[in-house]
């Protein structure tokens, strides 16, 4: 049995002492500093008409500023994740100048917002796991960071395979390392049943094609809904704190509070969708789902000024409801979830999903006049909606498959 290389993070918080934490800003700092002036350079150069400046051009520069007198304080931070926002500046720089893709231009950076070092190199980065001293008392593992040294972290998992990169973030004023493993695993053996479909909706999470309804657990929706809350408390607080001008220490240590409790919501959902897609993609062998444009879906009915949008607050409410399911994180995690057991996940053309009434093929609005009852004005047939919706979902699916089947066996012949 042939064997493939899969690589897997994990997330562990970082407990650093008052000196580390000011190191590790710092050097997020200068990192910042380097992608701000870097994009400066090439937002200039682009603006004249001139040439933009290669990742070897940019990286020649860095060693230019971390040797000289007005810039040398880069010098005090690890070279290697300046150089790392280097080559992630200029693959974003060429990502967004090419019109097949949709990605914006990069934009500057703000302190505070997205501090993060990434170390490319293992051999810069040590793990000590244990969790006893010489004397025998209880410690905390540690990590080995280049101009920073050993710094106590939470293991919550165990560590499997070898160690590729490491990321050090901030978010919510709190450190936390993100390690990417490598380990070689058997290579799946591609699984064709069982198949489902899969409607994604916003009252209901999801309904499969066997009728089944996933919904988050009733637990979970109260202490949801009780994070939400404390997060709308915190921001009322907030804005009462704000000025004009130089920002106080309350506002600081306000901002700060609503950013955790962002994270806290963020991570409930998050807890959600991965148990959901695990759910899923542990017994099932082929999902299809509709190739929704999310984007398109949540764009705003504002519209101009000379041609004003209708039911602007209306289409608002419902862009928040889709936004805040996280489709898109939940079929990049099950898309991953389902291959790495050797399934897939296959996308289909979303039109009239809905509309259509699986028993007969009619296509009508007012198949369904309501949002959670189906009934076909053709034939009479009656079912919940997104359970219908489910099933054409599937039927598209198998259709297509079939299709690409046959295609792939006459270019065989």
């Amino acid at each position: 049995m042939k064997n493939m290389k899969t690589r897997q993070a994990v997330k562990f918080r970082l407990v650093p002492t008052s000196v580390q934490e000011e190191l590790l800003s710092r050097h997020a700092g200068c990192v910042r500093f380097v992608w701000n002036k870097a994009l400066d350079l090439q937002t200039r150069r682009l603006e004249a008409g001139i040439p933009l400046l290669s990742y070897g051009d940019l990286a020649r520069l860095l060693t230019l500023w971390r040797s000289s007198e007005e810039y040398g304080f880069l010098s005090n931070g690890p070279a290697q994740p300046q150089q790392q926002t280097l080559k992630n500046l200029d693959r974003g720089v060429w990502e967004a100048l090419d019109r097949t893709n949709s990605k914006r231009f990069p934009r500057f950076k703000k302190k505070g917002c997205g501090d993060s070092l990434r170390y490319p190199d293992p051999l810069q980065v040590k793990l000590d796991l244990s969790t006893r001293d010489q004397e025998g008392r209880t410690v905390l593992p540690r990590i080995f960071l280049p101009k920073v040294g050993w710094v106590k972290v939470r293991v919550s998992r165990p560590i499997e395979g070898d160690l590729k990169n490491a990321t050090v973030i901030r978010k919510a004023g709190r450190w936390s390392v993100s390690l990417q493993t490598e380990t070689e695993i058997p290579e799946p053996v591609a699984l064709t049943r069982p198949v489902i479909g899969l409607d994604l909706g916003v009252v209901s999470f999801a309904t499969t094609s066997d009728g089944t309804r996933i919904h988050p657990d009733p637990d979970g929706v109260e202490a949801l809904k009780r994070a939400e809350k404390k997060l709308v408390r915190e921001q009322r607080k907030l804005s009462r704190k704000y000025r004009k001008g130089p920002k106080s220490r309350n506002f600081r240590k306000q901002k700060i509070r609503v950013a955790r409790a962002h994270e806290r919501v963020a991570n409930m959902r998050l807890d959600f969708l991965h148990k959901a897609s695990t759910a899923i993609g542990e017994t099932q062998a082929v999902v299809y789902v509709e190739d929704l444009k999310i984007r398109n879906l949540t764009r705003s009915a504002r519209g101009a000024r000379e041609n004003p949008g209708r039911k602007v607050r209306q289409k608002s409410g419902l862009n928040r409801s889709i936004l805040s399911r996280g489709w898109g994180t939940f079929l990049s995690l099950l898309e991953y979830k389902l291959s790495r057991r050797g399934g897939c996940l296959v996308r289909v053309d979303p039109r009239n999903t809905s509309r259509t009434c699986f028993v007969c093929g009619h296509v009508s609005p007012e198949n369904r006049k309501t949002q959670e009852a189906f009934v076909c004005v053709a034939c009479g047939h009656a079912e919940n909606a997104d359970a219908n919706a489910a099933r054409n979902i599937l039927r598209a699916g198998q259709a297509r498959s079939a299709c690409s089947e046959a295609k792939t066996s006459e270019s065989a012949v």
